[in-house]
């Protein structure tokens, strides 16, 4: 059964039917053993990662490389990740797969003396990364400063402004469901990934909790000063 996936397999278009072609190599999309493949594929990527000494992170294609040093060797820990992506886009070339360094992203962290960051870019197959601000991680933004300010920025009321038209007629008290459901992305993203929002500055927390009674008012059709439990 296992075979069968892997030899002779067949693809075609459906909406137009196209003619049939026989595939060489991959996987359908969404197949039952679609997973533990990927895994035997990759698995690779960690090990060669773990040999320079840092650690990994993977989640479907994308690869994250992490380390910490002390200010003193910030150069050797950059030459260090330089020398680790070549080998990722070696292998990915051996593999029949591109490392688009265009799309790759740095960034140094510390709570703390921000100042000693390093502003130097790095070197990712020959192309220059200038170290951001702030990254975007499975949609936790990361700061520099390790403060969520990007993160809550970016959750914000902008959230609002995207969130689908509410319908005209005020929930009932049994919908208990619908702030999430009717304000669209508006409380679900606030919601996602909130245990990094543990400990945050006070000033944050109020803005967040803004966007929240805005949400409320936005929902239940309320005017902009009406309190909100």
């Amino acid at each position: 059964m296992f075979q069968s996936y892997l030899f002779d397999g067949k693809h075609h278009g459906r909406s137009a039917r196209s003619s049939t072609t026989y595939l060489v190599c991959g996987m359908p999309q969404g197949s039952v053993l679609g997973p533990i493949l990927f895994v035997l594929y990759s698995v690779d990527l960690i090990q060669m990662v773990e040999s320079h000494g840092l650690s990994p992170h993977l989640y479907a294609d994308d690869v994250q490389v992490y380390s910490s040093c002390s200010p003193a060797a910030v150069d050797a820990l950059s030459a260090k990740i330089s020398d680790c992506v070549g080998d990722i886009a070696d292998w990915a070339r051996s593999n029949r797969l591109m490392l688009n360094p265009d799309k790759s992203e740095a960034i140094w962290c510390t709570s703390r003396r921000q100042h000693q960051l390093p502003t130097a870019a790095i070197s990712i197959v020959g192309v220059p990364i200038t170290p951001a601000r702030s990254v975007r991680d499975l949609g936790i933004y990361i700061d520099a400063d390790l403060l969520t300010r990007a993160h809550v920025k970016r959750n914000g009321f902008a959230v609002l402004r995207c969130s689908p038209p509410i319908a005209p007629d005020p929930p009932s008290a049994a919908d208990s469901h619908i702030p999430d459901a009717r304000s669209g992305s508006g409380t679900s993203r606030l919601n996602y990934g909130n245990a990094v929002l543990v400990g945050i500055l006070a000033y944050l927390v109020r803005r967040l909790q803004s966007v929240l009674n805005a949400t409320a008012r936005l929902i239940y059709h309320l005017r902009l000063h009406d309190h909100i439990l």
